[in-house]
């Protein structure tokens, strides 16, 4: 079995253009000094810390914009994907078929807080029983905005495709899934107790958001490379003055794009 890690990623962000590549600056301390670097890069430095994810490819468009994006993937060593800038569900099933995947950890580029401890908890999660698709933000929230992981088969994927066309399904990779329990067998992965921060944001959507995202990996970076969401949730609860930048910004709705 081939598992992999998906990470979604364009150049044209509505709320916050170009947001995969900003710089979030962190020591080095292989070098002795602060270094910036992309959002990109750093997340994909988490994902790679996963145990099963045995390969990550960045999902990108073929878009002129987005040759940034895959520039950057040559750099760092990660391999990527072009396909449908309009059609992500598309784009999704090809980096998955590109790689012969057989089961996909499905992540988004505004989320470089992810966390490796979660990504193989549900990966375990999905695994233990017959599921089609597993997630961290099923029925109810329980980790912080921007902890989102969703694991499923290629095939869920392909087979996902071959029954819906309709442009939400196709933007939203696994809305049709979560919104069919009746033709998938669903399965939810809720935080631990240390987790549990539903209240905070942690995504990158926004310039407030962008702040919050360099103030984490500023102040845990250079102590822990390998933070988790526990250590990000209690220097949040810690430092209310960070997490009040982002905690008016509304999260968009599937219906909104």
């Amino acid at each position: 079995m081939k598992i992999i890690a998906t990470i979604e990623a364009r150049m044209s962000s509505t709320r916050l253009p170009g947001k995969v590549l900003l710089p979030i600056e962190v020591f080095d301390s292989r070098q002795g000094q602060a270094k910036a670097r992309a959002s990109l890069d750093l997340m994909c430095e988490r994902v790679a810390r996963s145990h099963y994810v045995q390969e990550i490819i960045v999902a990108t468009t073929t878009k002129p914009a987005d040759d940034a994006i895959c520039e950057l993937c040559e750099r760092i060593g990660v391999s990527f994907f072009r396909g449908s800038e309009e059609n992500v569900l598309e784009r999704v099933v090809g980096a998955a078929t590109f790689v012969n995947a057989d089961l996909v950890c499905k992540l988004t580029g505004d989320c470089p807080l992810i966390d490796p401890l979660v990504m193989d908890r549900t990966i375990v999660s999905h695994l233990a029983g017959d599921y089609d698709y597993t997630s961290t933000c099923l029925w109810q929230r329980t980790f912080p905005v921007g902890i989102e992981v969703e694991v499923l088969w290629r095939k869920t994927l392909e087979k996902t495709a071959a029954l819906t066309d309709d442009p939400i399904d196709q933007v939203h990779v696994t809305y049709f899934i979560y919104k069919n329990p009746h033709l998938f067998k669903l399965n939810s992965v809720n935080a631990l107790v240390p987790e549990f921060a539903p209240d905070l944001r942690i995504t990158m959507d926004t310039s407030e958001d962008y702040e919050v995202i360099k103030a984490v990996y500023e102040r845990l970076y250079a102590v822990k490379p390998a933070f988790t969401t526990k250590d990000i949730i209690s220097f949040l609860r810690e430092d209310v003055s960070i997490a009040m930048l982002n905690r008016n910004i509304r999260q968009k709705h599937a219906s909104e794009g």
